[in-house]
Parts: structure tokens; C-alpha cells; sequence
């Protein structure tokens, strides 16, 4: 796929909206300004439908979906577990492109969980431990004394994942390119996913 000052031109973009994310994700990793181009906005509904959202980190992409680790227990979790029908968002301003993804959320294999937990800084592992996400800190100092707790329990031992904390992929059903245009006649390249797998294709007004 090439892109040019013309635009996201129809006929240059590739069958596989995976692969045009994985070429614009590595554009926004060498732009050394850019602090976390691994950043995205997660959008859930509660059993209301009210819509909360907020930053979460990508840690894997692939054709199987975008993949993400948090505490289960979090808002974002449990409204997961009761509608799994999300959003995602990736702002790469810098590179003056976005991509938007609509899909459904699934919990991730406790083994995937545990690989990817052990590969995690130990200080990032106590952390995940002494964190109730989402419920309410009484005092900060409450928070680094389950720290220093948790450090002298654990010196000089593994640890191990908390079952309250694990990952989340997103399967895709709609990727959509957007790229910044002249005079705000953006790019807008929509990909749905059909029931065999394949993927088809529209251009969007801007």
C-alpha cells in the first residue's frame, strides 16, 4: 500500500486492514516524539448503555485481534463481562492519521495471561497486585503500604499473577482508516468483516 499527499487512494489499499495497521503503527513507533504510540482509547457501555471510556495500552496485534491487560475487576472489566461490544480508537496526530475499530471483547486465556505477567517488570507485578482499580483510595499511603507489604513478602520469590488480573482481546469487526486531509477533505477507509473472514471495503465522506 502507498500512501501520497493525494490521499488513501482506493485502489492502492491492500485487502487486510491488519496489514495497513501494522505499517501505520510501525510509522508512529519511529517518530520519537510520540511518548506512547502504543495508546488507545477503549469506549464500553455499562448494562445501561451509558458509555465510559479511557486510555488503555496495545501489547499485541495480530489477525486474531488487539490485546490488552488489565485488573478484571476494574469498571472497564466488568462492563466488558456484561456488554463485550466495544470500541477502540487510536489518535496518531503526530503522524496526522487515526484508526477507529469497532469489535467484541473476549478474556484471554489464563496461560496468555501468565506469560505475559511474567514478562512484566517486578515492580509492574507487585503493583498489579496492590491495585483495586477503579475503587475508591481512601489515601495514597494506603496504596505504597501494600506495596512495601507486598515487597517484603515476596523478597527473593516469584510472583505470582493475581487471578483478578488478566487480558482482553478485541476482535474486530470494523477497522476504519482516517488520514488528514487539505481543506478537511479527509481520508476515510472502512473495512467490515464479512461472515467467511474476508473483509470488504468502502470509501467515507470526510
Amino acid at each position: 500500500m502507498t500512501i501520497n499527499k493525494e490521499g488513501l487512494r482506493v485502489d492502492e489499499c491492500s485487502g487486510d486492514p491488519m496489514s495497513i495497521f501494522g505499517l501505520w503503527y510501525e510509522e508512529v513507533l519511529r517518530v520519537k516524539s510520540v511518548r506512547e504510540p502504543s495508546a488507545m482509547v477503549l469506549a464500553t457501555c455499562d448494562s445501561e448503555n451509558r458509555p465510559s471510556a479511557r486510555v488503555v495500552l496495545l501489547k499485541r496485534y495480530s489477525d486474531a485481534g488487539f490485546e490488552f491487560y488489565t485488573n478484571l475487576e476494574s469498571r472497564k472489566a466488568r462492563e466488558i463481562a456484561l456488554n463485550p461490544c466495544v470500541s477502540l480508537v487510536f489518535d496518531w496526530r503526530h503522524i496526522y492519521k487515526q484508526v477507529r475499530v469497532e469489535g467484541i471483547a473476549e478474556f484471554m486465556d489464563a496461560s496468555e495471561s501468565d506469560a505475559y505477567f511474567a514478562s512484566r517488570s517486578r515492580e509492574s507485578q507487585i503493583g498489579a497486585w496492590c491495585s483495586r482499580q477503579s475503587m475508591i483510595l481512601e489515601d495514597r499511603d494506603v496504596l505504597l503500604s501494600k506495596i512495601e507489604l507486598m515487597e517484603r513478602e515476596y523478597e527473593g520469590r516469584e510472583i505470582p499473577r493475581p487471578k483478578f488480573w488478566g487480558g482482553i482481546r478485541v476482535v474486530p469487526n470494523v477497522i476504519e482508516f482516517w488520514m488528514d486531509g487539505k481543506h478537511r477533505l479527509h481520508d476515510r477507509r472502512q473495512y467490515s468483516k464479512n461472515i467467511d473472514g474476508t473483509w470488504t471495503s468502502v470509501y467515507l465522506y470526510p
